[in-house]
């Protein structure tokens, strides 16, 4: 069992930046795939990116957004710049078991999700 919990969501203008940070419980942190996913106002929940033997990025954020862990800390970042307001979104942490070579897109091959955090970005 994994918990996860995200925080650093918040308000910021168009062009700011801000990290989001997800915390897991459990011993096997490095074993699992971790991916940010969003969901937006009135939109479906779509992958953001994944972490595991590599990085992998959705299209709308690549070049702005990185994603990284510390395992030792049992934990995944994702560092947002050049914010849009378009990315305004609750953005969630996830955990996959296996897909240790490449994290996937699909969010029904996560196995744990946390709360969620909310990320506002104004014009």
């Amino acid at each position: 069992q994994v918990q996860l919990v995200e925080s650093g969501g918040g308000l910021v203008q168009a062009g700011g930046a801000l990290r989001l940070s997800c915390a897991a419980s459990g011993r096997t942190f490095s074993s699992y795939a971790m991916g940010w996913f969003r969901q937006g106002p009135g939109k479906e929940r779509e992958f953001v990116a994944g972490i595991s033997g590599r990085t992998v990025y959705a299209d709308s954020v690549k070049g702005r957004f990185a994603i990284s862990r510390d395992n030792a800390k049992n934990a995944v970042y994702l560092q947002m710049n050049s914010l849009k307001p378009e990315d305004t979104a609750v953005y969630y942490c996830a955990a996959s078991r296996g897909h240790i070579l490449r994290p996937p897109r699909s969010a029904s091959d996560y196995d744990y999700w946390g709360q969620g955090t909310q990320v506002t970005v104004s014009s």
